[in-house]
């Protein structure tokens, strides 16, 4: 599962890219914190911790999101399988796109470090893998053709969120994960309300197309997100439903510093 997972995620009407806005700076200094849990034969066990932090970049106009997921539970103690995931995003906040994304990815005894950077002169995303355990292997390069708007897993939630969210609306983002790129159709399906650490409050259901052929996970299964009804569109929960069971992210906690 993992940030990139829950990384927040029908065509018809009017698909539109994240637009540059001057709330995008509501970010900085928030802190998101979630509980992952899997359910399988209707039992339902803790599998992972996830924390999401966005801050001002020092001295520039870019916003960092660093998102962490670690497993914890069940994961370790029945099935002695760990990860960490550690992702950095930053934004261009005057146009809201990303510009670059780092990884540090523990699964078990495997590791892998990446960083994407991302050339809009050039239309250019240029990624590199290495394997911080085995410095002789050589590293992996993937370079892809971007658009003007490009988003990574992680702050293509962030983007989703400064949309003008309503039931029935429709976008579409350009999201680039591991130097491939991907198209990725969002509808609003629905306001419900949702349990929340704020209490009961009202949400918008988003549905991000993330699976199927050609899409970012190429294996069967969907994904919601619930978004508060507010100026914040905090996520407070994700449902991701796969051939291995169904998976609920809730939001712990919530805080802003500014």
């Amino acid at each position: 599962m993992g940030v990139a997972v829950f990384g927040f995620a029908a065509f018809g009407a009017a698909f539109a890219q994240p637009a540059a806005t001057p709330n995008a700076s509501m970010f900085a200094g928030e802190t998101l914190k979630y509980e992952g849990k899997g359910n399988k034969l209707h039992v339902s066990l803790a599998v992972a911790d996830l924390t999401f932090t966005a801050s001002r970049a020092p001295n520039s106009n870019e916003l960092v999101i660093r998102s962490e997921a670690i497993s914890k539970g069940t994961l370790l103690s029945l099935f002695h399988y760990s990860f960490l995931q550690q992702y950095q995003s930053t934004l261009d906040l005057s146009s809201f796109r990303i510009v670059k994304t780092t990884k540090h990815d523990v699964q078990k005894e495997r590791v892998r470090d990446s960083e994407a950077l991302f050339d809009y002169q050039n239309k250019k995303v240029s990624y590199v893998e290495t394997d911080p355990k085995d410095p002789n292997r050589p590293p992996r390069r993937i370079a892809s053709e971007i658009g003007e708007h490009m988003q990574d897993m992680i702050s293509a939630i962030y983007a989703l969120r400064l949309e003008p969210l309503a039931v029935g609306k429709k976008f579409e983002f350009s999201v680039s994960d591991s130097g491939l790129v991907y198209k990725v159709p969002v509808t609003v399906t629905k306001r419900e309300r949702q349990q929340t650490p704020f209490g009961k409050v009202w949400c918008f259901r988003v549905e991000p197309d993330l699976f199927g052929p050609n899409r970012l996970i190429e294996r069967e299964g969907k994904m919601i997100i619930w978004m508060t009804d507010d100026e914040r569109h905090t996520p407070v929960r994700s449902q991701i439903s796969t051939e291995f069971g169904k998976f609920e992210v809730k939001l712990k906690a919530a805080m802003h510093n500014q």
